[in-house]
């Protein structure tokens, strides 16, 4: 008769392809809805992950204004404070935050880029719908609807 030697509990492992892939919460220069800011926070958390806070600003092609240094201007007190909430309350939870800024002429399209380079797992794009144009809107939820690499979430 044969016996069965267990050695103690086998530990998976995990390669560099299974690890987690991060939360990309992201808007178009206006505050964050609640609904995605609660969504990306519980979703880092629930899966360990970080989060990446990106604000994608349209860039004016004013060649003298990037020279003079007026296009770097400070955000609005209550912008600021929408986009620094997310962060915060992530931080509170023991989760590692990037905070990002991109500006572009085409914010859409950078939003698609930094998502791949990122490689992040969920993408929140969550502006403020009363805040923002219609048609802005939905021209990027179609974008991000048909090319995000990623799972997606909306506000709606």
């Amino acid at each position: 008769m044969r016996s069965v030697q267990r050695r103690g509990p086998r530990v998976p492992v995990i390669s560099d392809r299974a690890k987690g892939r991060p939360v990309l919460l992201a808007t178009l220069d206006v505050p964050f809805e609640h609904d995605a800011v609660v969504f990306a926070v519980d979703s880092a958390v629930e899966l360990g992950q970080p989060l990446i806070v990106a604000n994608f600003v349209e860039r004016a092609p004013l060649p003298l204004s990037a020279m003079l240094g007026y296009d770097d201007l400070p955000y609005p007190p209550h912008l600021e404070d929408s986009l620094a909430a997310p962060a915060r309350l992530a931080q509170e939870l023991g989760v590692t935050v990037t905070r990002l800024r991109v500006k572009s002429f085409h914010p859409i399209p950078a939003m698609l880029e930094v998502l791949a380079e990122q490689g992040a797992g969920i993408f929140v794009f969550g502006p403020d719908r009363t805040k923002l144009r219609r048609l802005r809107y939905l021209r990027a939820a179609r974008a991000l609807r048909s090319e995000a690499p990623s799972l997606l979430w909306l506000a709606e």
